[in-house]
């Protein structure tokens, strides 16, 4: 590869950090976790870097390839290990900026509880939809269609105005 795509790519990695941040606190709450995750994003990342198809955005490609990852680093290391750290010792990391107010705090700390969960491909789903994702672009980044978006948002949103 030359050094004009490899600096390409570092410099679109750089510059959507926040993807591979969000990705690994959405899967992993044990630091090392996180690390190993955001370690396995990148490489593949990379490794798909040469297929990249620059007529579809590179924030949509990434996402993709950084929930697959996710999703398969969930199966294979966090479950085969069945080792959790439990969701509160670590909510001061999952949350930036805390609401001050104690009941919005407490509905956050439902929601994330509830996040935490679901399967791999529903807390993808919640996640893009809590970047304000369109509904297009959450369906090409999972692979269903538009209208399986709009159904499955639909349904955990009833399921979270049920359960919190």
């Amino acid at each position: 590869m030359s050094d004009k795509m490899q600096k390409e790519f570092e410099t679109l990695l750089q510059a959507n950090r926040a993807i591979v941040f969000k990705t690994t606190n959405t899967y992993c709450w044990r630091p090392e976790d996180r690390d190993d995750l955001a370690q396995e994003i990148a490489a593949q990342l990379w490794r798909a870097w040469p297929k990249y198809d620059a007529s579809r955005t590179f924030t949509t490609w990434m996402y993709r390839i950084a929930l697959n990852v996710a999703i398969s680093f969930v199966r294979r290391e966090v479950q085969h290990r069945r080792v959790f750290t439990p969701f509160e010792e670590d909510l001061h990391e999952a949350i930036p900026q805390p609401p001050t107010d104690p009941d919005a705090a407490d509905r956050m700390v439902r929601l994330q509880r509830f996040i935490a969960s679901e399967p791999p491909f529903e807390r993808s789903l919640l996640l893009l939809y809590l970047e304000e994702k369109s509904q297009k672009e959450i369906a090409e980044i999972l692979g269903i269609t538009p209208t399986n978006v709009s159904t499955k948002i639909s349904r955990l949103k009833q399921r979270i105005r049920t359960e919190i």
